[in-house]
């Protein structure tokens, strides 16, 4: 006989982009990329339980984040309801780790986690297809999270292919300011930035590729504390390769070992004071 889980707790990882080229704006106003993302150990936890009054419902460990239709994970359900004909009578609820702002996908991870979740608990009933097509709707992050592995990600975002063979755990040091950016925001102003002097924009050649962001260019132009940051990083010697993920305003580094990200996390939280999130992690093949 077949068990009926009514309670379900996933894991809602956050992710990196090893690289991400911005190819042009297309006439529905999106941008063509070209990028590289991987899954990291840091993640949130989304947990679905039966509504006790029937009624699809939201709750988060963070009270700043709104928990009504506007949350990414609401949209999901609802997403879900629409493919599927159904509807889904299920208590959210988001154990946040992942901050929010960050260009580390934590919103496109929670709505890609309650669709998984959801259709586990209804029995596989959505093919993977219909998945990822309400993915894609909700964001182009989104489809990738369906994944649960490193993929390249081409169109605006949303065309995934999972990488075969990425053999790599990358020790990884995340470093996210007080602040947050909106990615319309870098994506608009991306054509017509610049480049700061004294700043590296270039590739960073490594095994597993060749790491750049197009996206570094505007919103370093605005918010100078990053490209400090990342000049600072690279100037460390613990650390392999440093940059900005997607769209900010985490930077992140890649550090030669696990027992090397711990002397950089410590090393970073000294030169950024207490007002910076700092976090070892690594990156999930």
């Amino acid at each position: 006989m077949t068990e009926i889980i009514m309670t379900l707790t996933l894991r809602s990882p956050a992710k990196i982009n090893l690289w991400l080229r911005v190819l042009r704006r297309r006439d529905d106003g999106f941008h063509d990329v070209d990028t590289r993302m991987c899954p990291l150990d840091l993640a949130d936890e989304v947990t679905l339980e039966p509504s006790v009054d029937g009624l699809a419902k939201l709750t988060c460990s963070n009270p700043e984040l709104p928990v009504d239709e506007s949350n990414l994970a609401m949209k999901a359900l609802r997403g879900y309801e629409k493919r599927s004909g159904t509807t889904q009578a299920w208590q959210i609820h988001l154990e946040k780790h992942v901050p929010h702002g960050a260009g580390l996908g934590g919103g496109s991870s929670n709505a890609a986690t309650v669709l998984l979740g959801l259709n586990r608990l209804n029995g596989g009933v959505l093919s993977d297809e219909d998945l990822h097509e309400i993915a894609a709707e909700l964001g182009s992050d989104v489809p990738f999270f369906l994944y649960g592995r490193t993929c390249d990600a081409t169109g605006r975002g949303e065309v995934i292919e999972p990488v075969e063979t990425f053999d790599w755990e990358l020790p990884v040091v995340l470093i996210k300011p007080g602040f947050g950016i909106s990615t319309p925001w870098a994506y608009k102003n991306w054509r017509d930035s610049k480049e700061l002097a004294g700043v590296f924009y270039g590739v960073q050649t490594q095994p597993w590729g060749e790491m750049i962001n197009d996206l570094e260019r505007p919103v370093f132009e605005k918010w100078i504390w990053l490209p400090t940051m990342k000049n600072w990083l690279l100037e460390q010697e613990e650390t392999v390769a440093a940059l900005m993920s997607g769209s900010g305003s985490t930077m992140f580094a890649v550090a030669r070992s696990e027992a090397d990200a711990a002397v950089l996390a410590e090393s970073t939280r000294k030169f950024c004071g207490e007002s910076t999130w700092v976090q070892v992690t690594r990156t999930r093949k």
